[in-house]
């Protein structure tokens, strides 16, 4: 499931590519369009803004815009900075693999294999996916 804060960073971030090149975007216009908390945004687009995908601009015409052209962020891209991992088990995930607590050693663990597996399609989807794409090229029309 993802997180508020994955699901508020998204929407912040097809909020920023709808404006792409268009200018600083003010934080309150974000928050209000979105109907994100302005502190909780201020946190989530400070992150974002160290990754490399936001950057910022200070004072009264100052903002946020992508950093990034929107064809370059793909959804995969933003739920790993947000919430660490695609994968849903600790043992599927590929770059913070851990062991499972009180479950079977992973070459015999059957749910192991099937959570790989759903992490394989999950970022073949997400990462097939990037922020330029409009809603009716992804069935949403």
């Amino acid at each position: 499931m993802l997180s508020q804060k994955t699901r508020y960073a998204i929407r912040a971030l097809q909020h920023l590519a709808d404006r792409y090149r268009q200018g600083p975007v003010p934080l309150n216009e974000i928050a209000t369009r979105q109907n994100i908390p302005g502190k909780f945004l201020t946190v989530i687009l400070s992150e974002l803004s160290r990754e490399g995908l936001v950057a910022t601009q200070r004072g009264r015409d100052g903002g946020y815009w992508l950093a990034l052209a929107p064809v370059d962020i793909s959804y995969g891209d933003i739920v790993r900075l947000t919430r660490g991992s695609l994968a849903l088990t600790p043992c599927a995930s590929r770059f913070a693999h851990e062991s499972c607590t009180n479950c079977l050693p992973e070459s015999e663990c059957r749910l192991h294999r099937v959570m790989l597996r759903v992490r394989d399609e999950t970022a073949r989807v997400l990462d097939g996916i990037s922020l330029a794409e409009p809603f009716a090229a992804l069935g949403e029309a």
